[in-house]
């Protein structure tokens, strides 16, 4: 699912965006990207590779909306860490899909310089482009999975950096 986001494309980058607001909320809460965050990912070149470097702080107990635990195979919710790992079995063939990759995904270990935060998962993932972005985000699998990631995470921070 490719397609070209370019600057002229204007009408088709706004209707992707309402899309991605409809679909993941407006980002007002903190559980997924603002307007002005996606469209600053996907507002570049087609050719233009990025990488987003995640840092995830899980919950202790994962905290499901009430629809959404109903659907759960098991009774319990579990941990921030079960919920993000049905997110992750999920988002990871999601992202090959889509032509990302992930580069690094391990525990955090505390800041070396700066303020010290406290990580549990820091994840890097790279992008070949805005439409790879797009095809995750888009991707049907994954948008049914995200809510596991929301029900995880006390906090999360995303960076994007060119490559």
């Amino acid at each position: 699912m490719s397609v070209n986001l370019t600057p002229s494309s204007t009408r088709e980058l706004d209707d992707r965006l309402d899309r991605l607001i409809g679909w993941y909320g407006d980002g007002t809460d903190g559980l997924s990207p603002t307007r002005t965050q996606w469209q600053h990912a996907l507002d570049r070149p087609a050719d233009a590779a990025f990488i987003l470097v995640n840092f995830f702080r899980m919950k202790a107990e994962a905290e499901y909306q009430p629809d959404a635990l109903d659907a759960l195979d098991d009774a319990s919710p579990g941990t921030g860490q079960d919920a993000f790992d049905r997110y992750a079995a999920v988002s990871m063939p999601a992202m090959a899909r889509a032509g990302g990759s992930f580069l690094f995904a391990g525990p955090g270990m505390g800041a070396f310089l700066g303020p010290d935060e406290d990580w549990d998962l820091v994840v890097i993932g790279r992008y070949p482009g805005p439409d790879a972005l797009w095809a995750l985000f888009s991707d049907p699998a994954y948008r049914a999975a995200y809510h596991h990631r929301t029900a995880a995470l006390a906090r999360q921070t995303v960076m994007m950096a060119a490559e």
